[in-house]
């Protein structure tokens, strides 16, 4: 990993290590604003995208998946879909998610298994449960490179460069307890690229305020003029398992059919 400098603004240019001041602080945006420009970057109207998912246990053990993901928004509302390809043990597994805009409705996630040939509905207060042998939550999954505003208290402390990138730093508290025990989350503290409004690592820690997992955040480039992290990578500091996702194939151009949204199409496949 490479080394964190913490800088005040006034010198941020020197690259000196030092103690952000609360003049500094002051000068940077507030966790809110911060939030409101992550959920406001361009994302295009849909996407479609291959999705490779390796994990790894501590013994170093490795099992591959491999995926075909959509996203399309109707209107304010968001989208997503999930379909496995391989390998045979998991394919035409496929998860679905609505993410609405309005915040006093429960988002609506479903999980299709065809070894039980059965979709189940997964509830909001199973949103901070682990997805399918990932370091990933299902709310992790759902919400992508956008942040839940209603769900956390946030504020700035303060600024760092990661791999040569200015970021603002994020705390996020959340709003309760039965919010926090719902998410899995105590806290999570997010570099946010200053530039392009995306999180370049973000920290986790558990309801004792234990460290939990870290997130990084990878080769972050442009498709299709819309900024796109093409690597993820979660690790689990508790249990020593460790999640990357790798996407290609990424287009934000073709366009995707609605019906593929639905539950129905959770059994059929693509």
């Amino acid at each position: 990993m490479k080394k964190l400098y913490i800088i005040p603004l006034l010198v941020f240019s020197l690259m000196v290590p030092g103690v952000v001041s609360a003049l500094s602080i002051a000068q940077l945006p507030s966790g809110d604003e911060v939030a409101q420009r992550i959920n406001a970057r361009d994302e295009g109207v849909s996407v479609s995208r291959t999705l490779v998912m390796e994990m790894t246990d501590r013994r170093g053990k490795t099992r591959l998946r491999k995926t075909r993901g959509l996203r399309k928004y109707f209107g304010d509302d968001k989208r997503t879909v999930i379909f496995y390809l391989t390998p045979k043990n998991v394919k035409d597994t496929a998860f679905l998610t609505y993410d609405y805009v309005q915040a006093s409705r429960d988002d609506d996630q479903w999980l299709y298994l065809p070894a039980m040939r059965k979709v189940r509905r997964i509830s909001a207060s199973d949103r901070g449960d682990y997805f399918l042998g990932t370091d990933f939550t299902y709310e992790d999954i759902k919400k992508e490179s956008k942040v839940s505003i209603e769900d956390y208290v946030r504020r700035t402390m303060g600024e760092a460069v990661i791999d040569g990138h200015r970021c603002i730093i994020v705390e996020s508290i959340p709003v309760n307890r039965e919010t926090a025990k719902e998410l899995g989350y105590g806290k999570v503290t997010q570099w946010i690229d200053a530039e392009i409004w995306m999180a370049r690592k973000a920290e986790f820690e558990d309801l004792r305020g234990k460290r939990l997992k870290t997130i990084y955040t990878r080769e972050i480039r442009q498709v299709q003029g819309i900024w796109t992290a093409h690597v993820l990578e979660a690790i689990h500091h508790k249990t020593g398992h460790s999640t990357t996702f790798t996407f290609s194939d990424v287009d934000y151009q073709t366009e995707i059919r609605d019906d593929l949204f639905t539950e129905r199409a959770l059994r059929r496949g693509l």
